[in-house]
């Protein structure tokens, strides 16, 4: 397969880049930091088939170029990460609202330009989008605007998935609980290491014809919710 993932320098990004790498399949990454993503690019060259280029999952021309580079670099695309996130700190009282619209730019946002961006030949190869989400998409933190974008998140994933049904294209949201990626200053004890994460993707997309795994919820074994 030839995959596309967004934000993929870092936490469950950087490691889905790798292990689709080692799977066989071919990779093009984005990060916004030019730098990291040269590095990262560099390091995972052993690897296999990867490409890569700078781009803000929050700005649409830079996610259209991104998805453009991304076909040419690997000849077509047969799947499409929406992966590019993050959490903001503070709360609704005392947080700072210009990091709030550049989170939401990035985890609202994002994934529906990308989508936008990556339908149509996607809809053609009858391809796949994968949405990664939070199981904070699925109860709240008081005050917390991350989890504010993680519902939206889920909600526009079943109604991406609903808008294709019978067009053979498949939608995938994966919710992941407490991973041990570099988003926590602590990690909670029970966290799961990105690599299962990781590996419940490439599970799904290699479901046979006529298998749709639409949603995968996956916590460490001990979280609270």
């Amino acid at each position: 397969m030839r995959i596309l993932v967004t934000g993929g320098t870092s936490g469950i990004g950087a490691v889905l880049v790798g292990e689709a790498l080692q799977a066989g399949h071919s990779v093009f990454t984005t990060g916004r930091d030019a730098g990291r993503l040269e590095t990262f690019l560099a390091s995972c060259s052993g690897l296999g088939q990867v490409h890569g280029t700078v781009a803000d999952a929050g700005d649409w021309p830079q996610s259209r170029d991104a998805v453009t580079a991304a076909v040419k670099a690997m000849g077509g695309r047969d799947v499409a990460v929406a992966n590019a996130g993050f959490s903001a700190p503070g709360d609704l009282a005392n947080g700072d609202p210009e990091i709030w619209r550049d989170m939401v730019l990035t985890n609202v946002y994002g994934p529906a330009v990308l989508a936008k961006a990556a339908l149509p030949q996607l809809t053609a190869n009858r391809g796949h989008f994968v949405l990664i989400g939070s199981t904070a998409g699925r109860k709240v933190y008081p005050g917390n605007l991350y989890t504010a974008t993680k519902w939206a998140v889920a909600g526009y994933a079943e109604s991406l998935r609903q808008q294709l049904v019978g067009t053979g294209f498949c939608v995938l949201h994966v919710a992941p609980g407490h991973v041990d990626t570099p988003l926590w200053t602590d990690a909670p004890e029970a966290a799961i290491a990105p690599e299962s994460v990781a590996g419940a993707v490439l599970w799904a997309l290699a479901q046979p014809a006529g298998v749709d795994v639409s949603e995968i919820a996956i916590r460490a074994t001990g979280q609270d919710f």
